[in-house]
């Protein structure tokens, strides 16, 4: 960057993160008092002013430009590594709000935003790791391996990495986490949105694949079909099937399975959903070849993945008939499609020190901050509508918000306000579904269906709504965690009936007793339901599973398995967690929870929690088995 490149950078930039840049490069702790302490801002946008007066603002970004360039020119930074203590003081003032002292190890570590610095692992003969999947967790697993020089092979069915990001394709596909926050640590990207679509996200994925060289160590389009636990051997053999249908069966002493949830497809039980007549897929199978210019399409479900269709389909087709299961609720998409400015894009690239405190900035916002408004407040007068004062006064915001998208259509309130807390089920962001529902060309249905016809869709009224193409939003059998193959453990137990089908438990939702050296990841109670970035949570379990590794290559191990008592205390303390909060609310059905009322998808603790319990892998919580014999070379060699 040339200096009018900077200028033009800074003068876009976000001035919270500008001041934690100027703490750092100069050591001057002006900058975090008064008059630059940044006012709280309201919903979950990124602040850029910090609700400073507009001379202030300037000022600051007079310091910001005079020390980022003397940086450039090379005076080091003044504090490079702040403490913990320090790191919570300056975060507390970016966002106009306390941050808790228990939060500062956590910032810290995420301010280092590097390739990871992991201690090589010694590692015998005949050891290694074989992933089971080369989507986000894979990768991460991966990178990590390869940094500890742990000899790997990764299993991957397409013919390319990206995992779910490759598989979806529907229209309007994107996250829904702010993607400089949905990244990995250890790899920025050059990102053109603010919330990526599918195309960039998968983009991302192979941009990290390649950046750390990883295809060479994959056995693209091969399927596994089975992973079986040998003990005299202390290894697994793994059964996998190439494109050509050939089978074959590989051996490591460790596995990790990066299969993720959202797998298999889920389809509805409806009558007659084979009659229609016309185009029929899910979202997830979507078909371009499929002509929906002036068609009368129907889209059974109304969750996320519909959220995102609609409003990029409803431009085109002649009649977009929407049947909604159960309203949702829905927050402010303040940056939907808006693009990072190019000047700014350049700064996050060149600038460590803003990338690392606009993503820490994220990572607050998105994380913890509505972790405490999902508990249930047992003296709260109105728990059939929310759980506590908080959660309410999100419920009034939310519906404010609503109603206000729907002003020209007072009818439709009814039917898409939720009875229910807000977060009971997931949140979803709105890129324009309120105000998709509004337009003269779309019919939101809430009656029951009934059947399907050759022609359409008959709802319990005995109305049937003429359909052209039917289109399947239906979601994932995300319950039936490593539904995709079949694994078995000591004594041949089969771990579908261990976790008597969708009834999935694990430790720090990894390690199950009697799968020995068999490691899930984004397992059970992993995902971060009240907010967050799901590569936060894996990069956690890979920094923890390093640790088991390093134990098992470096101490002679042949097995390392969690003890029951520890597998089931924990999971114990996972549902006594969930009774308190919103998700086990009677007022909705979610896919968080199984057949049984179980919460099994969402992790109930903060990120901060989930921290602590990932730093140091305890060696009483696990039953160490010394190696028996020498190892044949792993298929992961």
């Amino acid at each position: 960057m040339d200096d009018q490149e900077l200028r033009d950078a800074i003068a876009v930039a976000n001035i919270p993160t500008l001041l934690m840049v100027l703490v750092q490069l100069t050591g001057e702790r002006r900058w975090l008092e008064e008059p630059y302490r940044p006012v709280r801002s309201i919903g979950m946008g990124d602040n850029d002013s910090g609700g400073l007066p507009s001379e202030i603002q300037a000022e600051v970004r007079e310091a910001a430009h005079e020390a980022i360039g003397a940086w450039m020119a090379g005076r080091p930074m003044a504090i490079p590594d702040p403490s913990p203590e320090l790191v919570t003081e300056m975060l507390s003032v970016a966002m106009g709000e306390p941050v808790a002292a228990e939060y500062g190890p956590m910032m810290r570590a995420q301010l280092r935003l590097a390739p990871p610095e992991v201690a090589p692992i010694a590692v015998p003969d005949g050891f290694g790791v074989l992933i089971i999947g080369a989507g986000v967790s894979g990768i991460c697993a991966a990178v990590n391996l390869q940094a500890a020089g742990v000899p790997f092979t990764i299993i991957e069915k397409h013919h390319t990495v990206g995992g779910t990001w490759l598989e979806n394709k529907y229209p309007g596909a994107g996250v829904d986490t702010p993607n400089h926050l949905y990244s990995f640590s250890f790899c920025s990207f050059d990102w053109s949105k603010y919330f990526a679509l599918r195309d960039e996200l998968w983009a991302y994925l192979e941009h990290v694949a390649d950046t750390f060289d990883l295809r060479r160590h994959v056995r693209f389009s091969t399927t596994v079909r089975e992973a079986r636990w040998h003990d005299d051997d202390q290894a697994w053999d793994v059964t996998v099937e190439r494109a050509d249908g050939t089978t074959e069966v590989l051996r490591a002493p460790v596995v990790f399975s990066a299969t993720g949830i959202f797998n298999p497809l889920k389809y509805p039980d409806i009558p007659g959903l084979d009659s229609f007549a016309g185009p029929s897929f899910h979202t997830n199978a979507w078909r371009e070849d499929v002509e929906l210019d002036g068609k009368r399409v129907a889209i059974v479900g109304n969750g996320a993945s519909c959220m995102q269709t609609a409003p990029e389909i409803q431009p085109r087709v002649g009649a977009l008939t929407i049947f909604q299961r159960s309203p949702q609720w829905a927050a402010p998409f303040e940056q939907f499609r808006k693009e990072v400015p190019r000047p700014l894009r350049a700064l996050l690239a060149e600038v460590p020190a803003y990338r690392a405190w606009y993503r820490l900035r994220l990572g607050w916002t998105f994380n913890d901050r509505a972790h405490p408004t999902l508990q249930k407040d047992p003296n709260w007068s109105h728990p059939e509508r929310s759980l506590n004062a908080h959660n309410d006064a999100h419920r009034e915001y939310f519906t404010r918000y609503l109603t206000n998208e729907l002003a020209d259509r007072t009818d439709l309130v009814p039917k898409v306000l939720p009875t229910y807390p807000p977060y009971g089920k997931r949140m979803l962001m709105d890129n324009g579904w309120f105000r998709t529902l509004t337009r003269p060309n779309v019919e939101l249905v809430t009656e029951r269906i009934t059947e399907i016809v050759p022609t359409g869709v008959v709802t319990a009224d005995g109305v049937t709504h003429d359909a052209d193409v039917l289109v399947l939003a239906t979601g994932f059998d995300v319950l039936r965690f490593l539904s995709t193959y079949e694994a078995y453990g000591r004594g041949g137990r089969r771990l579908r009936n261990v976790w008597d089908d969708d009834d999935a438990r694990a430790y720090l939702g990894l390690a199950v007793p009697g799968f020995p050296n068999f490691f899930v990841l984004y397992g059970p109670n992993t995902q971060p339901g009240h907010g967050g970035s799901l590569i936060f949570v894996i990069e956690m379990q890979v920094h923890y599973l390093l640790q088991l590794v390093r134990r098992l290559a470096e101490e002679g191990l042949g097995a390392l398995e969690i003890h029951t008592d520890v597998h089931d205390a924990y999971n114990d303390g996972v549902d006594a967690a969930h009774e308190r909060m919103v998700w086990t609310h009677p007022g909705m059905e979610t896919y968080y929870r199984n057949a049984r009322g179980r919460v099994v998808v969402n992790f109930p603790y903060r990120n901060v929690d989930l921290f602590g319990f990932t730093r140091r892998a305890d060696p009483t919580e696990w039953e160490a088995e010394p190696q028996r014999s020498v190892r044949e070379p792993a298929a992961a060699g």
